[in-house]
């Protein structure tokens, strides 16, 4: 049987319910949480807004002392904290591991892969069932992740073993 969320499109393409067609029920027509923001621990927030501003074509809108926010077409937020150097992304323990994004279509993917190239020390290209996949790392070593078709496009019928298992 499919899940209920299945069958709406979902993603970045596609538009929020308007506040007229809220749903009042908890039925298969019912919208749930959307994800709005992601929070990034880096070492250097300033040479990573300037790395996430040029991927993820987005908007620095406030930069402190130890801190960005970064927001993209759709009102999505990047929150960037700086926490030194010397801090480390411990891969494996609880938590968010890795963050994917979509690409716009088939020239941005080109235009993300450009930018991971040219910016990351390692870049490497998966291809899924009807999808593909590169993953490059910021200027903290953190893998960034860039996919085209996103799932709104083409459904996700794998795990990819790398990330998951």
């Amino acid at each position: 049987m499919a899940h209920p969320h299945e069958s709406r499109r979902s993603g970045p393409r596609s538009a929020p319910p308007s506040a007229t067609t809220e749903p009042t029920t908890t039925g298969p027509d019912s919208y749930g949480p959307r994800l709005a923001s992601v929070v990034l621990f880096v070492h250097d927030h300033d040479e990573s807004a300037d790395f996430y501003q040029e991927l993820l074509k987005m908007e620095v809108t406030v930069r402190t002392a130890t801190a960005a926010l970064l927001v993209g077409q759709g009102g999505f937020q990047v929150y960037l904290r700086t926490v030194g150097p010397k801090a480390i992304h411990p891969v494996g323990h609880v938590g968010a591991q890795y963050v994917i994004w979509t690409a716009d279509g088939p020239d941005d993917f080109q235009r993300c892969e450009r930018v991971l190239t040219a910016r990351s020390d390692r870049v490497d290209t998966r291809h899924g069932d009807g999808f593909t996949l590169i993953e490059g790392r910021d200027p903290s070593g953190l893998p960034v992740l860039v996919a085209y078709p996103g799932p709104d496009e083409v459904a996700r019928l794998e795990i990819i073993a790398r990330y998951y298992v």
